[in-house]
């Protein structure tokens, strides 16, 4: 065989090889089940008596007093558990092997018993699993998964692989203030809409210590979509990267210093999400400037001004500090259903049920 035809004959064999394995790698990707009103998949409702999975797909939990506060959230709402097998034991300390997460994670989806799967906290390492899970098998075990903060990931990802309505809420170390705990049960206890999300009305002496204000004026309609600033960043440019069209987004973020939530603000509007979005609805975020618990100095601006600038550019309607994440008091909002927003009347209504009878 003359040199030309050899290079031209390998050149064609390589180019079979690239291709195929280009096949096989999109063949792994996950196919994504919109989460149209058509194929939206919704978990049952919980009951008192009903058992809950509890997982630690981020941060592992060690103490045993923090089991104690985990149990005592269940008991308050009259539901029995069950731990993964995992979260008191496996390899590594403050965070168990992917494996082990994963295991976890489809066992309680696979388990009969289990109506929920609750996280019992959050911190670093979901989104290490995020390739790893089983989609398919979740669709087929549709069932309340809830969590925020680093759970955001699992959320988002499982939401848009499976159709399943996923909760943002309170983790089971969570406070469980009042608020908390009375939108914790429309969300999950009750098929009728949550409705109309209104911060604790909580006052030191005349000032609000949760305001919301209006940052864009104007009304937004559309399905519900978010979690943590910076997960949701996280996802980009990823097969699992957060998909904002014709949506209501929501963040939130904590202990960060305004020129990190002003730097990926930046990354998502450059990645056309708040252009995309129908409205946004930024949280309360603790322990980034505005509350005096951040006083940055690389950077001249608080993150008020920060959220002003970045969003009356986007001229979407846009309201700041509903309580959303890391707070006291904490909404659970269901992704991918229906929902409102006024933001001239600072308020975001949920028109749809995440759950069915």
């Amino acid at each position: 065989m003359d040199r030309r035809r050899f290079v031209g004959t390998t050149l064609s064999s390589l180019a079979g090889i690239a291709a195929l394995s280009k096949s096989l790698i999109a063949d792994e990707t996950p196919k994504i089940t919109t989460d149209s009103s058509d194929e939206l998949i919704k978990p049952k409702f919980l009951m008192p008596g009903d058992t809950v999975g509890i997982i630690a797909p981020s941060t592992a939990v060690t103490d045993p007093d923090d089991i104690r506060r985990a149990k005592e959230v269940l008991e308050y709402f009259g539901l029995k558990y069950k731990l993964g097998e995992h979260v008191l034991h496996g390899t590594g300390y403050k965070t168990r092997s992917i494996e082990e997460r994963v295991s976890d994670l489809h066992a309680a989806f696979l388990d009969d018993e289990i109506r929920a799967v609750f996280a019992i906290r959050g911190g670093y390492g979901a989104p290490q699993l995020l390739d790893s899970i089983d989609y398919e098998l979740i669709k087929k075990h549709p069932k309340i998964l809830i969590g925020y903060s680093d759970i955001t990931s699992l959320l988002l990802a499982i939401h848009k692989y499976s159709g399943l309505v996923t909760f943002h809420g309170p983790i089971l170390l969570s406070a469980f203030s009042n608020c908390t705990i009375g939108y914790f049960k429309k969300a999950l206890f009750s098929t009728n809409p949550i409705g109309i999300t209104e911060n604790a009305k909580d006052k030191n002496i005349f000032r609000e210590v949760f305001p919301i204000r209006t940052v864009v004026p104007g009304k937004a309609s559309g399905r519900l979509v978010g979690g943590n600033l910076t997960l949701v960043c996280n996802s980009l440019g990823t097969p699992y990267e957060i998909d904002t069209k014709g949506k209501i987004l929501f963040i939130e973020d904590v202990g960060e210093e305004p020129y990190r939530i002003d730097r990926m603000l930046t990354q998502l509007r450059l990645a056309n999400k708040f252009n995309d979005a129908s409205g946004i609805v930024v949280g309360y975020c603790k322990g980034c400037g505005d509350d005096g618990l951040n006083t940055s100095r690389s950077f001249d601006q608080s993150l008020g001004e920060i959220v002003d600038n970045v969003f009356t550019k986007c001229n979407k309607p846009t309201i700041y500090g509903l309580t959303i994440g890391h707070t006291t008091n904490q909404f659970t909002l269901p992704l991918g259903v229906m929902a409102e927003l006024d933001a001239d009347s600072k308020i975001l209504n949920i028109t749809e049920a995440g759950v069915s009878a």
